[in-house]
């Protein structure tokens, strides 16, 4: 995407990919309004005081930052300027960690799921506002693995004159050798292993448990196996841009404007997408969050009708 207007010339191109610019503007902002009246509903209400929430928003607020350096990094390279590599530096470190930040919050929300229902007397223990907190810097702390991987191998590979350039700011200008490509590569691959093994495990203990509770605890429990669903489908959704790239570079060999078209749905489908589609999906879902969510959008009447109602 941050490579397109470079490579398609003349003047009906440059106007279909200044649509394709205006199209992103339109959706960037549609879906961090979205974001933002998620995020305002949290901290309106006492969801604060529950771990699940709090890692709902840690997911809004970290898909808001991604929509927003994606969008300012997609801009900067459509008007081709450059960038000191210090700065590119910084913000593809921020860029790196975030872009795992969210799909390793999702497993930590499938794994409350399994603690509230599998072990539902050490859920309170587990699953407390302390806990929460710890449970955020474990998940920064696992998400910047893969930064300090490639990173590290960037700085000894690169010269010192490379960090005094100024450069379109992109992903593949830390990439110097193929290999590196494929390690990095390999790492995600095996992050989503990972976190394939983690929702599946969640997915047949609740399983289990489903199908032994009776009455009330078994409505309770069939609803914690679809939130596990859920999150799985959200996992895949921002899991799937991991594969992008292989797809990308395939169709590379084939067509330049194919790639360049590829390039852009890719970026609209599984980056732009699922960071608003998703969590508005689980916010919808959640019986509380709804009614407060649908309190806030209508400005109190929801409220207020309610109570005239009773």
């Amino acid at each position: 995407m941050a490579a397109n207007n470079s490579v398609v010339g003349g003047e009906s191109s440059t106007y279909e990919i200044s649509d394709r610019v205006i199209v992103v503007q339109v959706l960037v902002s549609v879906f961090l309004c979205i974001n933002f009246l998620l995020i305002t509903t949290f901290f309106m209400k006492d969801f604060y005081t529950a771990m699940r929430y709090i890692l709902f928003a840690i997911t809004l607020l970290s898909d808001s930052l991604l929509l927003i350096m994606t969008d300012i990094l997609l801009i900067l390279s459509y008007f081709r300027f450059s960038m000191q590599m210090w700065l590119c530096v910084i913000t593809h470190i921020v860029l790196s960690i975030y872009i795992f930040v969210t799909p390793v919050t999702l497993t930590a929300m499938t794994l409350e799921r399994y603690v509230a229902i599998c072990m539902p007397l050490r859920h309170g223990e587990l699953c407390s506002t302390r806990r929460a907190l710890h449970c955020i810097l474990l998940i920064h702390g696992l998400s910047s693995i893969p930064c300090i991987v490639s990173l590290s191998i960037f700085f000894a590979s690169a010269p010192f004159s490379f960090y005094t350039q100024g450069r379109i700011c992109s992903v593949e200008i830390f990439i110097f050798y193929k290999w590196q490509g494929h390690l990095r590569s390999a790492v995600q691959q095996f992050y989503f292993f990972m976190m394939c093994i983690t929702i599946v495990f969640c997915y047949v203990k609740i399983m289990k448990v489903a199908k032994a509770a009776a009455g009330e605890d078994k409505k309770s429990t069939w609803k914690g196996l679809r939130t596990v669903i859920l999150h799985a489908f959200q996992l895949l959704l921002c899991l799937i841009q991991l594969w992008c790239p292989f797809i990308e570079a395939a169709v590379l060999q084939i067509n330049l404007l194919l790639y360049i078209n590829v390039r852009y749905i890719n970026y609209i489908t599984f980056i732009l997408a699922p960071r608003c589609l998703s969590p508005l999906v689980y916010g919808l879902r959640d019986e509380t969050f709804f009614h407060a969510l649908k309190s806030y959008a209508l400005c109190g009447l929801y409220k207020q009708q309610s109570s005239n109602v009773s």
